[in-house]
Formats: structure tokens, C-alpha cells, sequence
């Protein structure tokens, strides 16, 4: 029997809310698998100089893509509010004008990352070897060339949920993960074209990823919230759905920053190897936080609408049962790490040395997953109030201050055991900060205001 799909407008139960964000979930999820299956072709078959090249350019890509979500997530927070203002003409004006923003900001932020390539990857790799940079640079300029696929593709995961269609973005991003790894089989193991098939199987996942979408909602005839109409050029509208993603956008770049900081800081203690086991730790860690923006991503749309239709009751039960679903998730995603450490770290180490330094790295940098969610959460909320200030605040704070200012004073202390407990630090600290923020604007969105079920009247604690 086929189960009736969730509506926005509806009151969200943890049942319910979990169904409505499993989608999201699991295609955050498996957009990690692009990166993953990369290092996995590139570690066992193309050597360890390339997959070093790969993990020291790869912050910069995602610097440059970071654009396509915070145009994604920021405009699908003001699409939902305006759905549930009721102006659904306006909503899809909105939706079509941002789809046509993400391709140009694509096309020139694609050229620009490619002009810039060269300069920035022989200054990452000031301790690397010239073989790593030589590669970094050739991982670098086919991503690059396919920048307008990427940045669609990371703005559709946030549009789909909002259209009510996140099992269908579910489902794109699926097929352009298997896309993805049969390319990387044909490319690397069929025409031997190393690193750089590696690349172009990327590239090629994530145009099904951007054009897909693009087809659905052009169609005339679909089920869905939003379709591709006559675009709505609002100048201020524009500047607001950035302010928005903003946090998004920073929280990309202070990601990016983070690992260019942990990259030279490992190269200085334990060269190109330690730059490997970061990058394997990474892909584990981006799985992990993936589960947490994937929640927070598909939670966002609802907590949107009902801020723009004024539910003040069902916005508190939706901060309550996100923190509640993000608490549990932290617990589990933790204890999975120490279990899966040593089996991870066989997949891609190619050494004895690289193997019992990843393991020991993932064993240490877990415990940061047990509060990761709730600031993840936090600005993912805020971003869906419309308030990119706060939303921003939070992302930025978390992602470079803590987590910047751990790994240079945790490196110093305890030198390479410190760079992996940096995380966990920045986590502490970043819980607090949410906390505060959450309860300094309980008063001015009423989430902090007594909720009463809908069924019975009797006040939910």
C-alpha cells in the first residue's frame, strides 16, 4: 500500500518527522559516496601521490561549490515561507529566477577557480612533493570544468525537499552516484586514465545530478509544489535567499579553511602520509556530518512554512524533536566510528603506517560526533527563520574560530594526537554557542512558548 505523502503544512510527530527527512538523509549520505568512491579507485589503483593530490586540492573545489548551496538553501527557506504565506505564483517566480542565478554563478566561478588553480594548489602544497601538487592541479581543472553541474546539483538538495519531493532528489542522487562509480571503473580501470578519470567520472555523476532535476520541473505536468515558470528578478528578494545560505556558504569555506590548516599542519608532523590519513578520516567524518545535514536539511523546508504561516506551537515542536533526534543520532554515529575504525582505515591505507595512523586518528577525532549535530541543527533552523545572521553566526564561530584556533593550540600541545582531538574541542564549544542563541531569540519566534497538542489541548513539555 502506497503511504500518502507528508505535507509541509502538517503537524510533525518524531514518526512523522523522521519519514519526512529520510529522504534527505540518505541522499546527503550518499553524495559523500562521490568523494568516497573516487578515493578508493585512486588510493588502490592510481598510487598514493595522486590520492594525496587529490585530498590537498579537494577544500578548493569545495570552497568555489559552496556558492550553489548557499543559493540553495537560502532561497528554498524563503520558498517555503513564502508557500506558507500561501502565494505558491510567487514561490515558483522565486524558484525559477534561483535555478538561472546557480547555472551563471557556476559558469564564473568555474572560470575563475580554473584561472587561480595553479597558484593556489603550489601553495597548498608548499611541503607536499611536486608529483602531489602536479596532480592536484589535474584533479582540479576537470572538477572545475564541470562547476555549473555541482552547484545545481547541491541547490536541487535543498529545492527538492521544499517541492515535497525529497524521495525523487533521493533517487537522482542515486543514479548519479552509480553513474559516477561506473565511470570511475571505465575511466581508471578500463582506459588507464589514472587521476584524471577519477575526475571525469566526478564530473560526469554530477551532471546527471544537475540536469536531471532541470527536466523534471520544466515538465508541464507534475505533481510537485514548485515548477519552472516565468522567473521573479527581485533584486532585495535575491540578496535575502543569500543572506540566508549564507551559513551554508561559510560553513563550506570554514570547512575548507579547517582541512588546508590540517593539511599543512599534518604534512609539518607527518608529511604526505599524514595528509592521507586525514583524507580517509574525512571521508568517514563526511558520511557522518552528512547524516546530520541531510536531518537538518530536510527538517529546514517545514520549520520554513510554518514560521511564514505564524505556527509558533509547531515551530517549539520541531526545535524539541530535532535536538531530541540529533542527541540519539550523535550516540549512535559515535559508538559506529570506534567499531568501524580499523576495517575504514583497511579500505584505502596502503601501508602498515598509513593504516595504524588512520585508525588511531578516527579512535581520537569520534567523540566530536556526540555534539556535531546540534550546532549543524542550530544553523539549519535559523537559516529556515530567515535569519542568516544568526544562522551565519553559529556555522562561521563552529567551523573556523573553534575549529581553528584547536587544531593550532592542540597540535602544539600534543602534536599529532592533538590534531585529531581538535575537532572534539571546537564541538564543545560550539554546542555552548547554539545554546545561548537558541535561547536568546526564544522570544522572538515563540519557539520558547508553551506547545498544547493539537488533540487533546494538554501542554507538551
Amino acid at each position: 500500500m502506497k503511504r500518502e505523502r507528508i505535507k509541509l503544512s502538517e503537524h510533525f510527530t518524531y514518526r512523522k518527522l523522521l519519514r519526512f527527512t529520510l529522504p534527505s538523509v540518505i541522499m546527503a549520505v550518499f553524495t559523500s559516496i562521490y568523494t568516497i568512491v573516487d578515493g578508493v579507485f585512486v588510493s588502490k589503483v592510481v598510487g598514493d601521490a595522486a590520492f594525496a593530490g587529490l585530498n590537498l586540492i579537494f577544500p578548493y573545489i569545495m570552497i568555489l561549490s559552496a556558492i550553489g548551496m548557499m543559493i540553495g538553501s537560502g532561497g528554498s527557506a524563503l520558498i517555503a515561507k513564502t508557500l506558507g504565506e500561501g502565494d505558491e505564483k510567487r514561490a515558483n517566480g522565486y524558484f525559477s529566477f534561483l535555478i538561472i542565478a546557480v547555472a551563471v554563478a557556476g559558469v564564473l566561478f568555474g572560470g575563475v577557480g580554473i584561472a587561480a588553480l595553479k597558484p593556489v594548489a603550489n601553495l597548498l602544497g608548499t611541503d607536499a612533493t611536486p608529483e602531489t601538487v602536479e596532480q592536484a592541479i589535474l584533479y582540479g581543472f576537470i572538477c572545475l570544468c564541470g562547476m555549473p553541474f555541482v552547484m545545481l546539483q547541491y541547490s536541487f538538495q535543498s529545492l527538492m525537499i521544499t517541492a515535497e519531493k525529497s524521495t525523487l532528489g533521493f533517487l537522482i542522487t542515486v543514479a548519479a552516484g552509480l553513474v559516477n562509480a561506473v565511470f570511475d571503473a571505465v575511466f581508471i580501470l578500463g582506459f588507464k586514465w589514472g587521476l584524471a578519470g577519477a575526475a571525469a567520472a566526478t564530473l560526469v555523476g554530477q551532471a546527471v545530478g544537475g540536469i536531471v532535476p532541470i527536466i523534471y520541473f520544466a515538465r508541464k505536468k507534475n505533481n510537485s509544489l514548485l515548477h519552472l515558470s516565468k522567473p521573479k528578478c527581485e533584486f532585495k528578494s535575491f540578496v535575502l535567499a543569500c543572506t540566508n545560505g549564507a551559513s551554508e556558504l561559510l560553513s563550506n569555506i570554514s570547512f575548507s579553511v579547517v582541512s588546508i590548516l590540517y593539511n599543512a599542519e599534518l604534512l609539518k608532523i607527518a608529511g604526505d602520509n599524514g595528509v592521507i590519513a586525514y583524507g580517509i578520516i574525512m571521508y568517514m567524518s563526511t558520511i557522518f556530518f552528512n547524516t546530520f545535514f541531510g536531518f537538518s536539511l530536510g527538517a529546514a523546508p517545514v520549520v520554513g512554512f510554518h514560521y511564514g504561516a505564524g505556527d509558533k506551537e509547531e515551530l517549539k515542536n520541531l526545535k524539541r524533536k530535532g535536538f531530541v533526534i540529533v542527541a540519539v543520532l550523535g550516540i549512535l554515529l559515535t559508538a559506529l566510528a570506534e567499531g568501524c575504525a580499523s576495517p575504514f582505515a583497511k579500505i584505502f591505507a596502503t601501508s602498515e603506517e598509513i593504516f595504524l595512523m588512520t585508525r588511531r586518528g578516527i579512535r581520537l577525532y569520534s567523540f566530536c560526533y556526540l555534539l556535531m549535530g546540534f550546532s549543524v541543527f542550530g544553523s539549519a533552523f535559523f537559516t529556515a527563520l530567515n535569519n542568516g545572521l544568526v544562522s551565519g553566526a553559529i556555522s562561521s564561530i563552529r567551523s573556523l574560530v573553534y575549529q581553528c584556533g584547536a587544531v593550532l593550540l592542540m597540535a602544539y600541545l600534543l602534536e599529532l594526537d592533538g590534531v585529531w582531538l581538535a575537532a572534539t574541542a571546537a564541538e564543545v564549544l560550539a554546542f555552548a554557542t547554539t545554546l545561548i542563541f537558541f535561547i536568546a531569540m526564544r522570544k522572538k519566534y515563540g519557539y520558547g512558548e508553551k506547545v498544547f497538542d493539537k488533540k487533546d489541548g494538554k501542554v507538551i513539555e
